[in-house]
C-alpha cells in the first residue's frame, strides 16, 4: 500500500464515520426524547389540559355559585327546597314524576 492509498482510505474512513454521526444525530433532533415529535406531543397535551382546566374551572365557579346561594348570608329556599327533596327522594302532591 501506498501513502497514497492510505491517507485517501482514512479520509473515506473518517468522513464515513462524520456522516453516520450527523445521520444519528439529526435522527435524535427528530425523534429523540427532545426531538420534534415529543415537542408535538407535549404541545397536544397542554391545548388538551389548557382546555380541560377551562371546563373544571366552569364547574368550580357553577359550584361556588350553588354554595353562596345556600350559605347563612344568603340563602335561596327554593334550592334548599329542591336539594332537600332530591337528597331524601321526595315529591310534593302537586308534582308530576316523569322518569
Amino acid at each position: 500500500m501506498t501513502v497514497r492509498s492510505r491517507s485517501a482510505l482514512g479520509g473515506l474512513l473518517y468522513g464515513g464515520g462524520a456522516l453516520l454521526l450527523a445521520l444519528y444525530f439529526t435522527f435524535a433532533a427528530v425523534q429523540g426524547d427532545y426531538g420534534l415529535f415529543r415537542r408535538a406531543e407535549i404541545d397536544a397535551e397542554a391545548a388538551q389540559l389548557a382546555a380541560e382546566l377551562e371546563a373544571l374551572s366552569f364547574e368550580v365557579s357553577e359550584m361556588e355559585i350553588l354554595t353562596r346561594r345556600l350559605s347563612d348570608d344568603f340563602l335561596d329556599l327554593d334550592l334548599l327546597d329542591e336539594r332537600a327533596r332530591d337528597m331524601l327522594g321526595m315529591v310534593r302532591a302537586d308534582e308530576i314524576v316523569i322518569p
